[in-house]
Formats: C-alpha cells, sequence, structure tokens
C-alpha cells in the first residue's frame, strides 16, 4: 500500500552547487514533517552534488534523487520534477538558495487553511559578505488582502519574477498546462501566466526564500553572453499567452508592458550581461518590442530617470541612450571614491534562517 500524497513537494534542480547544497537541504528537510517530500533533480551534474545527495537520501527516505543523462538546463530539471511530484502543492527551490527557519512549516499552515491555487511568500537576497536585501518594499505584502485575484490588483505584477516565490497547487498547473520554456530568464513566462490565471492567490507576509547572490558564479545575471537575446523569446510566449486569454486579460497588458521594458532595460544597462558588441543590437531588438507590444491606452511610465530610459527606448535612441548610460556609470564611479557605500539591510546568520530585521 502507498504512503499518502504529502501536502507539499519541494523541486530542487541541481547542477554545480556541491558547495551550497548542504544548506539547501538542511533549510527544507530540517521540519520533520511526513507532509513535504524533496524531489532533487541532478541535473548531470561535474561536481559533488550526486553525492551529496546520494547521502542524503539515505538518511531520510523524504528526499528522492531524480539523475539526468546529460544536462538539460534549469527549466527542463524543474519540469522533471514537477512531473515526479506527489505532493498536492508544488515550491521550486534552487540548490545553491535555502528556506528560512520556520518557512516550511508557515507554508503548511497556510496552505492547508487556505488551500489557495497559488500562494506568494516574501524572498530576500543574500550576498557574499552577509548583506541582505528585502526582496519586497516593506509593508507591501501586509497591506493585501487574502485571497485575492491579480485582476483587482495588477501591480503584483511588478514583484519579482522568481518561480522560487510562488508556491503552486499542482493540479491549477496541470489544468493551465503550464511548464518551464527552455532558454534563459525562464520565470518570465511562467510565474506571470501563473498568477494571471489564478482564481485564489494566498499572500505569506513572512521572509521564506533566501536568494543567494554571488559575486562570482554561473548565473546568468553574472554571465557576459548573447544569450541574454533569449529574453525576448519568452516575452514573445508571455505575450502570445495574454493573447490567447482575450479580453480578461486585457487588464494585465499594461503592467506587463512596464515589467518587460523595465527587463530589457536592466539588461541593457548591465555591464556584467552584454557583450559590448551587442549592445547596440540588443536596444534596437528591445525597442522593436517596445513598439510591438505597447498597449492601446497606453501604460504607467515611470518618472525620473527611468522614465527617461522608457523613453529613449520607445523613440529607438540609442546614441542618447549610450550618452546617459555612461554619464550614470561615471556618476557612480565618483560616489565611490569620494565615500564608502552606504550598507544597506542586515546581517543574518546564513544557517538556517533569515527572518525580517526588527525597527526600533
Amino acid at each position: 500500500m502507498s504512503a499518502p500524497a504529502p501536502m507539499l513537494s519541494v523541486v530542487i534542480p541541481v547542477h554545480n552547487v556541491a558547495d551550497f547544497l548542504p544548506l539547501c537541504l538542511d533549510s527544507v528537510l530540517f521540519d520533520r514533517s511526513a507532509e513535504v517530500e524533496v524531489v532533487a533533480v541532478d541535473d548531470c551534474s561535474p561536481d559533488r552534488s550526486a553525492a551529496i545527495l546520494a547521502d542524503y537520501a539515505r538518511r531520510d527516505p523524504r528526499l528522492r534523487v531524480l539523475t539526468l543523462p546529460r544536462n538539460v538546463g534549469l527549466s527542463g530539471a524543474r519540469n522533471l520534477g514537477l512531473t515526479s511530484a506527489r505532493g498536492e502543492y508544488v515550491w521550486f527551490v534552487d540548490g545553491d538558495d535555502w528556506v528560512s527557519s520556520g518557512a516550511v512549516e508557515a507554508v503548511l499552515d497556510r496552505l492547508s487553511a487556505t488551500r489557495p491555487d497559488v500562494l506568494l511568500v516574501d524572498h530576500v537576497e543574500v550576498f557574499d559578505n552577509g548583506r541582505v536585501v528585502a526582496g519586497t518594499p516593506d509593508g507591501v505584502l501586509r497591506a493585501l488582502p487574502s485571497p485575492l485575484r491579480l485582476a483587482e490588483h495588477p501591480r503584483l505584477l511588478r514583484l519579482a519574477q522568481s518561480a522560487c516565490t510562488k508556491v503552486a497547487r499542482r493540479a491549477y498547473l496541470h489544468e493551465t498546462g503550464l511548464r518551464f520554456s527552455p532558454g534563459w530568464y525562464e520565470d518570465c513566462a511562467f510565474s506571470h501566466p501563473l498568477l494571471m490565471a489564478a482564481e485564489r492567490i494566498e499572500v505569506l507576509d513572512r521572509v521564506c526564500y533566501c536568494y543567494r547572490q554571488r559575486a562570482a558564479s554561473g548565473a546568468i545575471t553574472k554571465t557576459r553572453s548573447p544569450r541574454h537575446f533569449e529574453v525576448f523569446a519568452q516575452y514573445e510566449r508571455l505575450f502570445a499567452r495574454v493573447d490567447r486569454g482575450g479580453r480578461a486579460y486585457d487588464v494585465f497588458r499594461p503592467e506587463l508592458f512596464r515589467v518587460m521594458t523595465d527587463h530589457y532595460l536592466v539588461i541593457a544597462g548591465n555591464e556584467r550581461r552584454l557583450p559590448p558588441s551587442v549592445r547596440r543590437s540588443f536596444f534596437h531588438r528591445a525597442a522593436r518590442d517596445y513598439r510591438r507590444w505597447l498597449p492601446a491606452d497606453g501604460y504607467p511610465m515611470p518618472d525620473g530617470v527611468a522614465g527617461l530610459k522608457h523613453r529613449l527606448l520607445r523613440d529607438d535612441n540609442y546614441p542618447a541612450y549610450a550618452v546617459l548610460r555612461s554619464a550614470y556609470r561615471a556618476a557612480n564611479q565618483l560616489r565611490r571614491t569620494v565615500r564608502r557605500p552606504a550598507e544597506h539591510g542586515y546581517s543574518p546568520a546564513l544557517h538556517p534562517a533569515v527572518t525580517r530585521p526588527t525597527t526600533s
């Protein structure tokens, strides 16, 4: 007789994260609840990850390990883990990140009490030097009603795109056919549709996810490569889904357009992503998407310098954008030379938890 299905499946894709994997596994398995299973997908990792997973699996039967014969990337590993998951809900946790102390218990309690389509949780970004930055402005999640529908709060689309901050009902994922698309920036075409189609979204105003920001890593946000052009295909998929959604999805177009434009400008301006030789062509390609997807009734363009960048993209004015970018970088360099950068956030103990700082 098979064991009853758990409430929660935590899917962990694993590739070249041996130095961080024990913390990730410890944080998820710390709560001894039988209501949790962990599905780790070894994406043909060449480091010690396989041995670490085998050791943990011997000691904790709640961990199942799937081993891929070849590397399929983050999207493929997540999709395989989802296919194998048995839980009523699925939480995607990356192998170099971790969940905060008590987060699993808090998530289980909220899922059991409310049974939403999607549960939103808060997160922090943790840097190598111990600096921690809040992922969501304080009070934003607290001010939201629960449950909610995205059509009534479309500005939620501006929150972190990461799939790791969203716990989804597994049957809901199957009903909508949502899966991760191949290529970089896979969360773009997954997280937004996940929220748009949901009838019931719950919000847990608690830091549950700790997103590691490594100074030297294979993360796409720190890899200089033409592959950043793959973001255009992800937004193509996203807006195709919006088109298929008909009039019911029109309410999301202005916010999605702003999110897309902000995202393109972040990539265009980041020294650690685009090789200089392709920056101009990336900007022109982004400008084409601006013209293509601009909502008929406009969108909430930001103020200040951010708004100026939007207008330059709208006009496909790369020379002016390049001047603005150079001036901004020079000003930042000057600030760094005349004073030490201000410290932000707080410094938590790295294991097993990060909790919100208290204020006096």
